[in-house]
């Protein structure tokens, strides 16, 4: 008779230690590379607007640059869909594996892009189907790398979940550190020729580290022993639309103050008439700060309580905002970008740090990944991808520097209702 101990499928507790440092790698290395694009196209759209973009207007440029960045996230709602779906039937090692590899499709397209002036009005169309692309590549990736971090661990699950941040600001360091170079090692005519490529090459080259990384990863015990439903999102937007909903809104003010850093660099040059290096310089030194503090705050948050500790952060961003902003444009320079943004990147640690973990809560694991998808790509895209363009209007509009902060400031609004209605419905959240 065969012992139970050789039907044990449980891994030895020394491969598994080793198995559980590389799934981490995974989704934070892979998590770094996918985002590393998006953020690169946001930091060089000034330069992009000009070459893909071009009008006798910079500001009306720049608004058919950040148009077009906002215009991908579509693309979204679409990927959540069909990414999460995969995920939720196939294993998430899967969906994260297929979505690296569009993604690197993308950043090829952009990287060989021809400008407007080679073949006119493809050039653009061109671009806009390289963000779409890459939109969909990315809608399922917070949705997978929360699911397979989450599921990989019992009880610190905002720990482990909260690394995918600390691989996004890998990214936005990288992205800056591009910027910064770029900017003081060519002059303008050589970085509208082709010394903007540079980034979307390096991209492209390290794409297939995340997808070796993502190969040699297991799957998630939770997915392995759950039962999968063959529909899916039907089942999501039967069961959970109310999780959907309360997911989005709470994605809300974390994405519209995220991509307000990823603005920064277009804002402190274009507005605050500082060199442009300094917009690259402040995102590179908040983007290690991030990276070091969204585990320690992921660890708070499972010693604390996850809505407890995002609570308090939220309030606060909903009363600095404004202030933070009236502070830059009233004494533009590094030190006061330093000291304001300093402030709203600690409350965006805190407030991001059980942000997944409170997410995936709302939904049972054979949904998980849709619905976490969907609630994330509904929020991003609708609070967080025409954010850049939104604060490009409303600083042309009303002739106020410190106008996008009323933007922020209505997120807050919304993520803090949103808490307060999870907390009603899990106490223990």
């Amino acid at each position: 008779m065969t012992s139970p101990a050789a039907l044990d499928p449980v891994v030895p507790p020394t491969p598994k230690s080793a198995s559980g440092a590389l799934q981490i790698a995974a989704a934070t290395i892979g998590n770094a590379l996918e985002w590393y694009d998006i953020l690169v196209y946001g930091y060089l759209a000034t330069t992009l607007a000009a070459i893909f973009f071009p009008n006798s207007d910079p500001v009306v440029s720049l608004l058919l640059t950040f148009g077009s960045f906002g215009l991908s996230y579509l693309a979204r709602p679409i990927g959540a869909i069909v990414l999460g779906a995969y995920a939720d039937r196939a294993g998430r090692k899967a969906a994260l594996t297929l979505s690296i590899q569009l993604m690197v499709i993308g950043t090829a397209m952009m990287a060989f892009m021809p400008s407007y002036a080679a073949i006119g009005l493809a050039a653009p169309i061109a671009v806009f189907a390289a963000r779409l692309l890459q939109g969909f590549a990315v809608a399922g990736e917070f949705g997978s790398s929360t699911a397979f971090m989450i599921e990989h661990s019992e009880q610190r699950k905002a720990f482990f979940s909260s690394w995918q941040f600390s691989g996004q600001q890998m990214a936005k360091l990288l992205a800056a550190l591009f910027g910064v170079g770029l900017m003081t090692a060519f002059p303008p005519h050589q970085l509208q020729s082709w010394a903007w490529r540079i980034p979307f090459i390096f991209g492209l080259s390290v794409g297939p580290i995340g997808l070796y990384i993502r190969r040699k990863v297991d799957e998630t015990p939770e997915f392995l022993h759950s039962t999968h439903s063959r529909t899916p999102a039907l089942e999501v937007f039967a069961t959970e639309k109310m999780a959907i909903i309360l997911g989005a809104g709470l994605v809300s003010v974390g994405t519209a103050a995220v991509y307000f850093s990823l603005y920064m660099p277009t804002f402190a040059s274009t507005r605050l008439h500082l060199p442009p290096s300094v917009g690259y310089t402040v995102a590179a030194i908040l983007s290690v700060i991030g990276m070091v503090l969204f585990p320690v705050a992921g660890n708070l948050a499972d010693k604390i309580g996850h809505t407890r500790m995002m609570l308090p952060a939220a309030i606060l961003m909903l009363l600095s905002f404004y202030p933070e902003f009236w502070i830059i444009t009233a004494h533009p320079g590094i030190p006061t970008l330093m000291g304001a943004l300093t402030w709203d990147a600690l409350l965006q640690t805190a407030y991001v740090g059980g942000l997944p973990a409170v997410m995936a809560s709302l939904f049972p694991a054979r949904t998980r990944v849709t619905g976490l998808a969907l609630s994330y790509n509904l929020g991003v895209t609708i609070f967080g991808g025409f954010a850049p363009a939104i604060f490009t209007w409303l600083t042309a509009r009303t002739h106020n520097n410190a106008s996008p902060a009323y933007y922020l400031m209505a997120t807050s609004v919304l993520s803090v209702t949103s808490l307060l209605a999870i907390r009603r419905r899990n106490p223990s959240a």
